[in-house]
């Protein structure tokens, strides 16, 4: 596997059999280090011919979850436990998720509103063109594992995005019923700069996610993110037996998440105190959260609303908050 027009070089070679722990060498020049380079951790493991999977973490720095499972899986799986090529990504945004935030503090980049990328551009443009074009033609599936990073948390939820014809690709969904996480949100569309359509321009299959967040993880969700990736690799056939720890997975309930009558956002800035909790079912009117003025003790909060229906899946975290800020977000039932 040859990366022709990036930058980016592997310290592995990722089309030798076997299992190899590297890195993918991000071109970094700066005043401390003239010809530096970032190091982007990458895993292969390979073992003949099979599916190929690319599960990528901390394509968002602050979301933990994936990053620690991703860490375990490669620290676990063996090559003669699979069949094709795994690569594992654990810090996709390298910058980002070394310093633990959402963006990265080198060129303030979000990868995932930064696909397909540039091979000429800052780190990550680069990231992004590399994964897009050098990585995903070689891959049948791609896993992007995400939370609710510093500033939201999430009920646990795998994510699809649906066909052109408005249907979910069967593959898919037995991956995300295998994955066993509460939720299974379905997606009409992402923008174009995201990862999931990175995917479907390079033909791959895809399984998202969204699992806790807060800036911390939780047993609870890192047993879901764990358990759903060994479910989903052996749904997938790439693992031939699944660990005696590994339980049965409960089928998702399967969620619409629409444009913006899904979205509640702060109408002015100030403390904002929530009036609904996550796994509630509200409907459009409803309270949703009260902004608060301290500065001012004397003035009436005011009220945000929903302007849709539906069951509460995510919520802000931080009580400080400025207008425009997203406060909860919806997802409805699936009619298909």
């Amino acid at each position: 596997m040859q990366f022709a027009r990036s930058k980016i070089t592997p310290d592995i070679d990722l089309t030798a059999q076997g299992k190899q722990i590297g890195c993918l060498r991000i071109p970094h020049s700066v005043h401390r280090s003239a010809y530096g380079w970032l190091p982007m951790p990458a895993v292969s493991i390979r073992h003949g011919d099979g599916p190929r999977v690319l599960i990528m973490a901390g394509n968002h720095g602050d979301e933990y979850e994936g990053q620690i499972a991703v860490s375990r899986l490669a620290r676990e799986l063996q090559h003669d436990e699979i069949h094709g090529h795994l690569l594992l990504l654990p810090m996709s945004n390298f910058s980002a998720a070394k310093a633990g935030r959402r963006t990265s503090p080198i060129d303030e980049g979000n990868l995932n509103r930064s696909f397909p990328g540039d091979p000429e551009g800052t780190p990550t443009a680069m990231i992004a063109h590399m994964i897009e074009e050098e990585l995903l033609p070689h891959f049948d599936l791609l896993i992007d594992l995400h939370s609710g990073g510093s500033s939201l948390y999430y009920l646990p939820a795998t994510q699809v995005l649906l066909q052109p014809n408005g249907s979910i690709n069967p593959v898919e969904k037995t991956l995300a019923n295998a994955y066993g996480a509460p939720f299974n949100h379905v997606m009409r569309e992402e923008g174009k700069d995201h990862s999931a359509e990175a995917a479907r321009r390079q033909g791959a299959l895809l399984l998202c996610s969204e699992f806790g967040g807060a800036g911390t993880v939780t047993p609870e969700t890192l047993r879901i993110c764990e358990h759903g990736l060994r479910r989903a690799l052996h749904a997938f056939n790439l693992t031939e037996h699944l660990p005696d720890y590994i339980d049965a997975p409960t089928p998702p309930r399967y969620l619409e998440i629409k444009g913006q009558e899904h979205y509640v956002y702060a109408p002015e800035e100030g403390l904002y105190e929530p009036l609904v909790t996550l796994g509630d079912e509200v409907s459009s009117g409803d309270v949703a959260a009260a902004i608060h003025f301290p500065a001012s003790p004397a003035r009436e909060p005011v009220l945000a609303y929903f302007t849709g229906e539906g069951v509460v899946v995510c919520k802000r975290i931080p009580t400080q908050s400025q207008r425009g800020d997203c406060l909860f977000h919806l997802a409805s039932e699936w009619p298909a």
